[in-house]
Order: structure tokens, then sequence, then C-alpha cells
């Protein structure tokens, strides 16, 4: 795909603006209307006169504005496409080079797929439940663990509203019957896609969505949990109406929860899929799938996003104006009775019979010493308490 990229390109500058509606691309991809359009992309709706099915092409022309970074995600898009097949993935058709007066390039040509955009369904007023965001959220981790899953994994690298259609509701899925299928969900345009086996060579290559991008991904750096950070960021523009570059941070973690209206369990699944740092985030798809369906797991993260470690004796206490943590004694009483009849009975007998010696008084007070420590490792507890304004121990 890239011997005709290496002539040299023509000034054609006004390539974008050519009229290209009812053209016959190819011979065979009959344009019917512009979708959209950015610096040297356009997105064309075409039918195809061999099969007549609805078709999208998408153009990369040289122009003035071309870089051929943008030929090799192009590329790239074309060929990772080619490889995959899912039922909410456009599917690979076609791939051409374009050569007309005053406009060359190549072309892409995927299925169709009727629907609108996460984005345009919340700019035209819709509102979806929470039931319905944790469909949406379901499905398209469906389709990261089968991206994640190829062999090298295709880290889709930009998924935003405007990455995802929602097409009609499914009539015969489960999310349907009960009433919570907010449609059918498809990610698009994958121009900014890699797959794990692609090298960059020495340059550093960033691409994705400011406000979708974790943090790893301004250094050029990608991996399958990256994918999720952009879900996530997605998710709270569902739940809040807000770009998550408007919301406020701190330490990097986007401050959402008062602007949204869902559970405290769904929540803490979200600041867990947008963790800025790696390991803190979900380590896969399945891990972030698995954690969605159990509501228990969800409600167990708490602080930092983490489920309590089994056969912890510390509680936690998590309301809206304080936290308290309850720190129980050291030692069981099974523990504690085994000490006291190995060490400390025949302390406290050598005590008493210090005691009765005027001479061996001090001994007989530094042999009760550890009495109190023992006490309170079976019966004492600490208190911590956090509010705005406090931070008290018990």
């Amino acid at each position: 795909m890239t011997d005709f990229a290496r002539e040299t390109l023509p000034n054609s500058s006004h390539a974008t603006s050519i009229n290209l509606l009812n053209e016959a691309l190819h011979g065979r991809y009959q344009i019917q209307q512009q979708l959209g359009r950015r610096a040297g992309r356009r997105t064309f709706l075409a039918r195809d006169l061999s099969t007549q099915a609805q078709v999208v092409l998408k153009l990369l022309s040289f122009g003035n504005d071309f870089e051929w970074h943008d030929l090799k995600l192009f590329e790239r898009e074309a060929e990772v496409l080619k490889t995959l097949s899912h039922p909410a993935i456009p599917q690979y058709l076609d791939y051409f080079e374009l050569d007309l007066p005053g406009l060359r390039g190549f072309v892409l040509v995927q299925t169709y797929v009727s629907g609108k955009t996460l984005e345009e369904h919340l700019k035209a007023g819709r509102s979806l439940s929470e039931a319905e965001v944790k469909q949406i959220a379901k499905d398209l981790l469906e389709i990261l663990v089968y991206l994640h899953g190829q062999q090298p994994a295709v880290v889709h690298r930009d998924i935003k509203p405007s990455n995802v259609l929602l097409g009609d509701p499914c009539g015969i899925c489960e999310a349907a019957r009960s009433g919570n299928s907010p449609g059918q969900v498809y990610l698009v345009d994958f121009g900014s896609v890699q797959n794990l086996a692609a090298k960059e060579g020495g340059t550093i290559t960033v691409v994705g969505t400011y406000g979708y991008m974790p943090p790893e991904q301004f250094g050029g750096r990608t991996v399958p949990a990256s994918d999720l950070y952009g879900l996530g960021a997605t998710l709270i523009y569902l739940v809040t109406g807000k770009h998550p570059s408007d919301l406020p941070q701190q330490n990097f973690r986007l401050q959402f929860e008062s602007a949204a209206n869902i559970s405290s369990g769904f929540a803490s699944w979200l600041k867990h899929l947008t963790e800025p740092s790696l390991e803190k985030r979900f380590a896969s798809a399945q891990k972030a799938l698995d954690a969605l369906g159990q509501p228990s797991s969800i409600q167990q993260m708490g602080l930092g996003g983490f489920a309590q470690p089994a056969g912890s004796q510390i509680s936690l206490t998590k309301q809206p104006d304080f936290l308290e943590v309850l720190i129980p004694g050291r030692f069981s009483l099974g523990q504690v009775a085994r000490i006291a009849l190995y060490t400390l009975l025949p302390a406290q007998l050598l005590t008493f019979i210090a005691l009765q010696t005027p001479e061996l008084t001090l001994l007989g007070l530094l042999l009760l010493l550890p009495l109190p420590k023992v006490l309170f490792s079976v019966f004492g507890r600490i208190r911590l308490r956090i509010d705005q304004q406090h931070i008290s121990t018990t």
C-alpha cells in the first residue's frame, strides 16, 4: 500500500473541495452524501453498484495539509480492519488508490452502520438511565475483550462518545427483553488503531482525543488498559453530560460524582476504570466486565478501587461527611490464651513472689508492665475518623 506514497505529491489544496456527489469511484462506489470531514479526510455514504448495499468510504487525500503520519495511520486502519470480524465493528470491504484530476489519495471501504453517535444523542437532549449506561458499558467491554484478545492485541486508542454508535435495539437480546437496551452498540473509527506488534521507530506517536486519553498515552505509550480509560471517560460523559476536560480533577482523577446521579457502587467502578495509574486501573477488559456484573465487588472497592482482602478485620464506614476506619486488636482470644499460658502466667507468679519481698518490689512492678499491652491486644481497638476539618483517633 505504500509504493504510491513515495511519489511526489501534487499541489492539490483544493482536493477536499471537489464535489464528488453521484460520482462512481473505482467504477463501483456511487457517492450519495458526505458524512464527515476533517483536515485531509472526508467520509462518504455510498452505494456499492455491484451489491446495491450502502457502504462507507473514507478518503485520505493528498494536499497541503497532508502528513506522512496520516498515511501510516490510514494504512494501519485498513490492515487491522481486514483481520477483524465482529458484529459490532465495521467490516473491511475494499481499499484502493484514487487518481482523479485534482484529487489523489487512498480510499478505505467498509460496511455502513445505521445509527447516531452517543454524542449526537446527548446533544439532542436524550438522557440515559444508569441501567442503560451499564448496558452500554457491558457491550463496549465485550468488544474490547475481543479486540484485546487478538494476537497481537488491537488497541483502539480513541474511544469517545463520537466513536460509539447506537443502532436500533436488538429485538431478541437479553437487554432488550429486560427493557435496559439503549440500542445496539457499535465501536467505529479505527483511524487511531494500533496493534501491539507495530513499531513506531524513533518517533513518538501520540493519537487520541484530549479528555479521553490516559496519562500514559500522552507519552506515546498505549496498552489494552488505555482503552479502559477512554471507555470510563465516555461513560462519565454519559452520566454527567459534561466533557471530561470540563470536570474538576484531583491528583489527575476526574471528580464527577457530584454531577452524576448514579449509585455509589457504579461510581466506584467508574473511578477504577479511569485511574490515572496503570497499576491501579483494571488490568483487562474482562476483569472490568466481571466487576461490573458483581455489584458486591463494586461496593467493596471503596477508596483506591480495591476490594477488602479476605480475612481482614478492619472495617471501613464511608459517609458523605466523614470516613471512619476501625482497627481491632492484633491478637485473637485463642492467640492471647496461648501467650498467657506460656509467658504471662509464669511472669505474674514471679511478680507475686517478688512483691512479698521488699527488696524485689521494683522487679515485680517491671514484670507487670506487659499486662496492659496484652489486655489491649484482646479488647482494644483503634478508631480513626476523618472529616473535612479534623483527623482524630480514639
